[in-house]
């Protein structure tokens, strides 16, 4: 019997992952992120979103389908209308994980140059400030 070691760590991580992953997929094509800007406004109707993208009801649909879901997008049908919303929590967890990288990235920075400043007036292997 083991103790899970590195399996057991990144396992918890991996089974998070794919929500996060949906979520990015769904954001790479250009006419989802186009969706996703309008929703950002507003409700809207399958029909209106696919407008700007001159394409077909059947594909509009399919690329709702893909940010519905991932959750991003909610949607509700009235009659023969369907209506879609954006889901902010999911547009939010999103950010949060970008912004946490950045985080990481920036700290990394910040002390990369506190040791360049710290070390800036000590002179190198040849004796050269």
């Amino acid at each position: 019997m083991t103790d899970g070691g590195a399996a057991g760590i990144v396992k918890p991580v991996l089974d998070y992952v794919p929500d996060l992953d949906r979520v990015f997929h769904a954001l790479a094509d250009p006419g989802r992120r186009l969706m996703v800007e309008r929703l950002s406004r507003g409700p809207a109707s399958v029909s209106e979103l696919g407008r700007p993208l001159d394409m077909t009801l059947a594909a509009t649909l399919q690329h709702v389908q893909v940010l519905h879901a991932c959750g991003l997008v909610r949607s509700s049908k009235v009659g023969r209308t369907r209506t879609c919303s954006i889901n902010t929590g999911v547009l939010r967890s999103a950010e949060r994980w970008i912004a946490d990288r950045r985080s990481m990235v920036e700290q990394n920075l910040d002390r990369l140059g506190d040791y360049l400043a710290a070390n800036a007036d000590q002179p190198d292997e040849q004796g050269q400030p």
